[in-house]
């Protein structure tokens, strides 16, 4: 987001002399420019002028020749005779390396208290036989360069700092080298474009303050005579046979000959300092020249080598097959859509020099030998543009600015700035001819209601200081009655109908000025079942001790992998993403568990060895689905297309899922550890069934990622709604997890239907005392419990309260292929005390009918 120095701003508005970025801060925020940080500046503490006032050269044993330096650093120097090392004259005494400096320059000194880039503070220090009280610094260590070659040499002498402006020696020179101060950098909505500059973000601290703002895009403005356009310059076509959505790729282009510079001069030290300060890095004055302008009106602009082009240039769309080297240094294959900018080198309009707003070409680029320039400012689609970036993922600065809407108006004006500025400081002149494709069509009027403002915001404002905001922002306003012909500034490509003219309405008189009127509610039929009862099961979880999370519904291919997924499983048909937030997770969800399992590694990995986890979302199953085809885009779909769109969208169930590792909570005093098995997975199902009113079937079932003996599938009134159980070792290696680890996920959307066709049973409470009994019977090994379990509930029919498995036996006194099930039972009656008959009565049926059932036989 655009950081704004504020004497850059101040070239544009009126500031007060005392103005802050907390202050700055605060008057763009009334009209809507939030605050995204406030840049403190990474060089604080004493940073002083010092003037060298003798240099010892002493070599050393490393090879080495170090110079000892006696530096005048005024106000701050050691008085004669004190000091560290007393000497005969009032300065410090520094330790430097470099060699570039002699006697008598003008140089930066960071004295001990300071604090440079990299947090590395200056502290007196002996080093090579000396006390160094400070350092004389280079551009890198003030982090305003690359250069650690030598050190900054400010002046040679007297006359010369005072003819440059240098601070007296011993004055704080951070100001001078553009450091001082904090910088806003402030967020700039997508409708807003117009701020990513000096000139919008000017304009709009205008309109929150009332200060004086001198628009810089007006041809009133210039410094110098405005250069008419003659198109007898070097030529341009604008050549898109497919415009998107009925807009051509560009609608304005301007070109302008700047002949005999020197291409190694330096930018001003001015525009290095608001460059730097407002986050570019300055890197050579045509490249200086044109991102200054650019941060400055908002008009991107790029610069040739104009004897590697050909005349004319050509905007078109690329040709299947075409390449291009970027000024990144990267080959690209270019798509047919792209909009490109081609010289005419090898027949017209032959070559591409250029992806059109986004980024130049490597073969056109400007080098040290450059003597003639070509300025290219032009006004390119912001859609093509946009979708280009996205394509070949370039964000660039200028792409930023184009994708939100330039304004048109200013290419001529910002072309004849940059070749101003590449003749007052690299020399040469301005060719005289110069071309200018001008399609650029009139911005319609839009009718607008005075009513609109008071109906849609209930403000009430007077007609008068509507149409002074609405002028202020740079609309052209016609009245007629209460009805106002409103033509939206250039600038403004967002403001396409009533509602927004409002809208920057109530935002300049203040939206703290809009009353807050609560609305009456309607009468609403509340949550559906459906909603009530995913609540429902998620509460009934975290009331269990599990921890809801929610994690992102993009996996990688390894995620199936991992989980020991076979290659057929229906799992691993999945949704790819055409632009996936991270390229190596690309894929949609088809199970919660698929992004669960790398929460839980990712706990686990940052010490957090007890988890108990689980997550409610949707999950997406695109199996059997066949795309629709693309509608394309400008207009509305038919029905057809959108009942096409309709049938492929894939199914999007609601799941469950939840990961926990055997140790949940670790031993505190007098408490043992709090560990957890499969039963507790199992259990998990088990309280979401019961807390709609059903009871879960469980059977074991091999399937991924649950360990095949350890894992089990969940079934309600017949249908499985869900699986649970312990991990399987090699899918706990993989996730970096506990051996041991549970796992369950269940789907919601299937348990709901399930729980739909049987009706919830509340049975009261009874008053009788309660009767128990125990039963061990013999069964095949090879017998699932829960079956037996079934059975009794069956046989023992109402007056069975409770029913527990407490004990699985095989060994001794047990044949072989056999086991022991012992079940706790407890019997009450409705309507009466139970006697010792009647429960003798059950316990006699259940062992007759399960010895009959499953050939079952009582333990002695």
């Amino acid at each position: 987001m655009p950081r704004i120095p504020i004497d850059w701003l101040g070239t544009h508005v009126e500031l007060p002399p005392d103005l802050t970025a907390a202050q700055l801060a605060a008057d763009l925020v009334k009209v809507g420019l939030e605050e995204e940080a406030i840049h403190a500046p990474d060089v604080t503490g004493p940073v002083v002028v010092g003037k060298v006032l003798t240099i010892s050269k002493e070599p050393q044993k490393n090879g080495k020749v170090i110079n000892y330096c006696r530096v005048d650093v005024g106000e701050h120097n050691d008085e004669p005779g004190q000091g560290k090392e007393p000497v005969d004259f009032a300065s410090r005494g520094i330790i430097c390396g470099a060699h570039n400096f002699v006697e008598g320059d003008y140089v930066v000194v960071s004295l001990p208290g300071a604090v440079l880039p990299g947090d590395f503070a200056i502290a007196a220090r002996k080093t090579y036989g000396h006390i160094s009280d400070g350092m004389i610094c280079s551009a890198r260590e003030l982090g305003l360069g690359q250069d650690h070659d030598g050190i900054i040499v400010l002046a040679h002498s007297q006359e010369q700092a005072q003819a440059e402006g240098v601070p007296e020696v011993g004055k704080n020179v951070l100001p001078y080298l553009g450091l001082a101060g904090e910088i806003l950098e402030i967020n700039v909505t997508p409708d807003r474009g117009y701020c990513f500059s000096m000139r919008g973000v000017a304009r709009e601290y205008s309109h929150s303050t009332g200060a004086q703002f001198t628009d810089p895009g007006l041809v009133a403005n210039l410094d110098t005579e405005y250069r008419q356009a003659n198109n007898k310059g070097f030529a341009v076509a604008i050549e898109d046979d497919q415009p998107i959505h009925g807009k051509p790729g560009a609608d304005r282009f301007v070109t302008m000959v700047v002949r005999g510079i020197n291409a190694q001069a330096h930018s001003p030290k001015w525009m290095q300092d608001r460059l730097t300060a407002a986050g570019m890095r300055p890197i050579s004055l045509v490249v200086d020249a044109t991102n200054y302008v650019m941060l400055d009106l908002g008009q991107p602009l790029h610069a040739y080598d104009l004897n590697k082009v050909t005349a004319p240039l050509v905007v078109r769309r690329a040709h299947a097959g075409e390449h291009l080297v970027t000024l990144d240094g990267v080959e690209r294959t270019l798509d047919p859509q792209d909009l490109v900018i081609a010289d005419s080198q090898g027949g017209h309009g032959a070559r591409v020099v250029g992806l059109a707003g986004t980024m130049g070409g490597s073969d056109t680029e400007i080098s040290d030998s450059t003597v003639d320039i070509l300025i290219e400012a032009a006004h390119f689609d912001p859609v093509s543009v946009a979708r280009m970036a996205r394509r070949h993922r370039l964000p660039s600065e200028a792409s930023k600015r184009f994708e939100r809407g330039v304004d048109p108006t200013i290419t001529r004006i910002a072309a004849q700035m940059v070749a101003e500025i590449l003749v007052d400081f690299g020399g040469g002149t301005i060719d005289d001819d110069n071309f200018d494709v001008d399609n650029t069509p009139d911005i319609a009027p839009i009718d607008f209601s005075i009513s609109e403002v008071q109906r849609l915001t209930g403000l009430q404002v007077s007609p008068h200081k509507i149409k002074s905001i609405l002028t202020d922002i740079g609309c052209q306003v016609e009245e007629n009655g209460d009805q106002l012909q409103v033509t939206p500034a250039p600038w403004r490509p967002d403001l396409v109908g009533p509602a927004h003219f409002v809208e920057e309405v109530a935002r300049l008189v203040g939206y703290d000025e809009i009353a807050s009127i609560l609305p009456t509610p309607t009468g609403g039929a509340g949550l559906t079942l459906k909603q009530r009862h995913q609540r429902d099961l998620v509460r009934s979880l975290a009331e269990q001790g599990w921890t809801q999370v929610v994690s992102y519904p993009f996996v990688s291919q390894a995620t199936f992998d991992n989980q020991q997924i076979d290659v057929d499983d229906p799992r691993r048909e999945v949704i790819k993403l055409a632009n996936p937030l991270q390229e190596e997770s690309p894929y949609m969800r088809t199970s919660v568990l698929d992004s669960l399992l790398d929460t839980a590694k990712l706990n686990v990995a940052r010490s957090n060895p007890g988890v108990a986890i689980f997550e409610a979302a949707n999950v997406t199953r695109p199996h059997e689905l066949h795309p629709a085809p693309n509608p394309g885009v400008g207009q509305r779909p038919s029905d057809e297309a959108l009942a096409s769109i309709a049938v492929a969208m894939p199914q999007q169930p609601h799941h469950i899922a939840g990961v926990a590792t055997p140790h949940v909570a670790p031993a505190q005093a007098g408490f043992p550890a709090v560990t957890w098995d499969w039963r507790d997975a199992l259990q998990a199902l088990n309280i979401m069934a019961h807390t709609l009113g059903a009871s879960v079937e469980f059977r074991n079932e091999a399937r991924a990622p649950f360990h095949p003996g350890r894992g089990a599938a969940a079934l309600v009134n017949g249908h499985v709604i869900g699986y649970a159980g312990e991990l399987a070792p090699k899918v706990c290696k993989a996730f970096d997890l506990p051996a041991r680890s549970i796992a369950f996920e269940a789907d919601t959307d299937m348990l709901i239907a399930a729980v739909a066709q049987t009706t919830m049973k509340i049975m009261p409470v009874s008053s009788f005392p309660a009767a128990k009994e125990d039963i061990a019977l013999i069964v095949d090994e090879s017998l699932p419990a829960g079956q037996i379990r079934e059975a009794i509930l069956d046989i023992a029919g109402d007056i069975v309260e409770d029913i527990r498995l407490f004990d699985v036996y095989t060994g001794d006194q047990i044949p072989e292929g056999k086991k022991s099930l012992a079940f706790a039972l407890r019997f009450r009656g409705r309507d009466h005390t139970l006697t010792a008959e009647e429960t003798a009565m059950v316990r006699h049926r259940i062992i007759k009918k399960t010895a009959k059932l499953f050939d079952a036989q009582l333990r002695s």
